[in-house]
């Protein structure tokens, strides 16, 4: 006789509101510890993992475009986004790791062809600062940054980060002694820098002078090996983005900037070795070089050509070739044009 009385399934839109009254249940009850609340979260972890099997799909069927929409629109509807990613810290991990799922699907759900998670974000920048700040709790931090990656595929939201104060951050973040923390912070300041080429190049240009004071006092810069590799490899990504062309031919008119790279060529590290030569180049192929760029190479011509002459790396690589090949050819015309 049961079966009969089944009671029907719920739809998409049903499991986000009960989802949205639990998320306000526990976020009003975050001292309590009775048994009430212990049912509430145990039903709350139910029903993400139910989200999660919406947009995704599980072991016996795919995701239905039609129910992950109506999911979408609910979730957006009101602010089931910003209750989900305050209480995130209250959810067990099983949990939290399934929010980050969806929160993160949920960035590329389209509703009508729209992007409606970008609309909301627009209209709650603040979440993106509570994102951020996540970076801080090791507890949150990289499901907060798995969160955020996701969210600044979204031009608008990423030009605000960059336009934040929240950029100067990030500088501490990658250094962060929490190498799993530090590697995320990392990845997503790699992504803010590199995704979206129109909002970057226009960053770089605005910013310039603290930007690149950080970036190479701090990283290029760090005792730390991992960022120094990083931020070596990083800086080739931006400068040789075609996007970037200006602020190239200021880094590379600088003779600072000259010296650090010289010095990172003399690392140990083969890996870093190789980075810094995609930078070193630029330098090097300059048809403009200030004066003392052109001095400082000159000056150290015979240990660059030395160095130059054993620089291999362990695979044919024809292009590696042919750039060191061509940047050879520079620095040897540097020395007839500086005497003749």
């Amino acid at each position: 006789m049961k079966g009969l009385f089944k009671s029907k399934p719920r739809t998409p839109a049903d499991i986000v509101r009960h989802t949205r009254e639990l998320l306000i249940y526990v976020d009003l009850n975050s001292n309590s510890r009775d048994t009430k609340r212990e049912e509430k979260m145990a039903e709350l972890c139910k029903n993400i993992r139910e989200l999660k099997s919406v947009l995704y799909g599980n072991s016996e069927s795919e995701p239905v475009a039609e129910a992950c929409a109506q999911l979408t629109q609910e979730f957006f509807r009101e602010n089931t986004l910003r209750l989900l990613i305050v209480c995130l810290p209250k959810l067990n991990l099983e949990a939290r790791k399934d929010a980050t799922q969806v929160v993160a699907n949920l960035q590329r759900q389209q509703v009508h062809s729209r992007l409606i998670a970008s609309d909301y974000l627009e209209a709650n920048k603040d979440l993106l600062d509570l994102l951020i700040s996540g970076y801080e709790d090791m507890d949150i931090a990289l499901h907060y940054g798995a969160m955020l990656r996701e969210c600044i595929r979204h031009q608008s939201i990423a030009r605000y980060v960059l336009e934040s104060e929240h950029m100067k951050k990030f500088f501490d973040y990658i250094q962060l002694p929490n190498f799993d923390i530090a590697s995320d912070a990392s990845a997503t300041f790699k992504e803010l820098l590199t995704r979206h080429k129109s909002t970057v190049a226009e960053f770089l240009a605005r910013n310039y002078d603290w930007f690149f004071t950080e970036f190479n006092s701090r990283l290029l810069s760090s005792p730390n090996y991992i960022t120094r590799r990083q931020a070596i490899k990083l800086l080739g990504d931006m400068l040789l983005d075609r996007s970037n062309s200006a602020v190239m031919i200021r880094y590379v008119s600088s003779k600072d900037n000259l010296m650090i790279l010289m010095n990172l060529l003399r690392e140990s590290s083969k890996n870093i070795q190789i980075e810094a030569f995609h930078v070193f180049k630029l330098f090097a192929a300059n048809q403009n070089k200030p004066l003392e760029i052109t001095s400082i190479l000159v000056t150290n011509k015979d240990k660059l050509l030395r160095f130059l002459k054993d620089f291999k790396i362990d695979k044919e690589d024809e292009q590696f070739e042919a750039d060191k090949a061509q940047v050879v050819k520079e620095i040897q015309a540097l020395k007839k044009e500086n005497t003749s």
